[in-house]
């Protein structure tokens, strides 16, 4: 039978004592989620690129940890699975992966576009995809897109057309364990005050509106998480995230 419709404030997980990787835990808004999952009773195992802040955050998190490189898919699979078995299983995956690239749809070298897609897209398939062998049904799926998987956006293409492959993925993976009552959530947030443009690949960023607190974001996402929802995307004409 498929779960009926759940109603806000409903808590559908319980986040106490529940086993997560947090995949992109060195980026700004990946170390904000591993630290309020942490608060909220989560053992942690983290991956991230940044060896030094990784480092840094699993002593203060007490979480085991693992680097890997997005553009690695080959170490991915193992990385996750090293990860899994220190928890002694998974109840729950966030994927917080990606770099922009700013350019133009012919603007582009096609290096950069295989790199944008790589670490947008196939990366964090490739997470969540060594992740589900270790979670049960009703596990938790988090992954982290962006505004422009909704709302593809000029002087973006690459990345906008990379954040909505991965968003699709997620919306399968969804399709397909619905009936057992588990969880994927998409987060498409808008621009957030992180040092994303700062980190870009390549380009100038084109003009962008006024940043959202990540922090906010990051406190919809678990309420989201709590609750079982599907998505939590921003909306054009409230200006505002809107959880479904």
């Amino acid at each position: 039978m498929i779960p009926a419709p759940r109603s806000p404030g409903t808590v559908v997980m319980e986040l106490d004592g529940a086993r997560f990787l947090v995949a992109g835990a060195t980026g700004e808004f990946g170390a904000a989620l591993a630290r309020e999952l942490s608060e909220q009773g989560c053992e942690l195992a983290l991956l991230g690129r940044d060896r030094e802040r990784l480092e840094a955050l699993a002593g203060e998190l007490s979480a085991t940890s693992g680097r890997f490189d997005a553009r690695d898919r080959a170490g991915i699979e193992p990385a996750v699975n090293a990860l899994a078995a220190g928890l002694g299983g998974l109840d729950g995956v966030v994927v917080s992966v990606g770099a922009a690239a700013f350019g133009g749809g012919g603007e582009l070298a096609h290096e950069t576009v295989e790199d944008v897609f790589a670490i947008n897209a196939l990366a964090p398939i490739a997470l969540v995809s060594a992740a589900l062998a270790h979670l049960p049904d009703q596990g938790a799926v988090v992954g982290v897109t962006a505004i422009v998987a909704d709302h593809p956006t000029a002087g973006v293409a690459a990345y906008s057309a990379s954040k909505a492959a991965f968003s699709a993925y997620l919306a399968v993976v969804r399709r397909e364990r619905r009936r057992a009552g588990g969880t994927v959530l998409e987060v498409r947030p808008p621009h957030m005050d992180t040092a994303f443009t700062e980190r870009a690949l390549t380009g100038e960023p084109p003009p962008l509106p006024e940043a959202v607190d990540h922090l906010e974001v990051v406190a919809q996402t678990i309420e989201a998480l709590r609750e079982g929802r599907r998505e939590l995307a921003w909306d054009l004409e409230s200006r505002a995230l809107v959880a479904r």
